[in-house]
């Protein structure tokens, strides 16, 4: 069994910081160290961050963004395109869309995929919602921006399926996204040559 190095308080930070996805309990030691070195530079501004964020942070009610208002940024945006609606499993997938600036459309997060396996069906996801976007006069197309893996394409399936009446036109990006990619660690240029290559599904 390793020894402690440092009061509990410390360790508390390290294992905290592990949980961080791509952070290991060595990445963390790192860190950890790092930001007590920096703690006047890098530690308070942080601290206060997250205080604030944990204070204001919410989910828009209309697309399923995380923002610091509801509705969110993307959605009061009177430069985007309310005829488009992008269609993504989680709120990385809207980030990496925008990071990319592939698309000047509004969003809906579906909260996830479906996953039998897993016990996600279509009551766990925000799919009625999107089916009452769909049928609202404002949207002409529907871009199933979802992962290249099988949860992913089950979905999209379903989805064309509810929305065969809607009278929107229904694409899906284009084969630029690798099978069993996820758009979160996907390159820009990949991102938006897909978007810019996508088909009717």
């Amino acid at each position: 069994m390793a020894t402690a190095v440092a009061g509990p308080e410390i360790e508390r930070l390290i294992q905290l910081l592990a949980r961080l996805p791509g952070l290991g309990p060595r990445s963390a030691r790192r860190a950890a160290l790092f930001l007590i070195k920096k703690r006047e530079l890098l530690m308070a501004p942080l601290t206060g961050a997250l205080q604030t964020a944990m204070d204001k942070i919410v989910v828009c009610k209309t697309c399923g963004n995380i923002d610091t208002k509801d509705p969110c940024t993307v959605c009061t945006d009177p430069r985007r395109d309310p005829s488009i609606l992008v269609v993504v499993a989680d709120v990385a997938d809207l980030w990496a869309l925008e990071r990319a600036n592939a698309v000047n459309g509004r969003y809906h997060v579906l909260g996830g995929t479906l996953s039998p396996l897993d016990g996600v069906g279509p009551q766990d996801l925000s799919i009625d919602a999107l089916v009452s976007r769909a049928h609202g006069d404002e949207v002409k197309e529907l871009i199933l921006a979802l992962n290249a893996t099988v949860d992913g394409q089950t979905t999209a399936h379903y989805i064309t399926e509810l929305l065969q009446n809607a009278g929107v036109k229904v694409t899906r990006l284009a084969h630029g996204v690798p099978v069993g990619g996820e758009l979160d660690y996907l390159d820009e240029g990949t991102l938006s040559a897909a978007m810019k290559q996508r088909t009717l599904f």
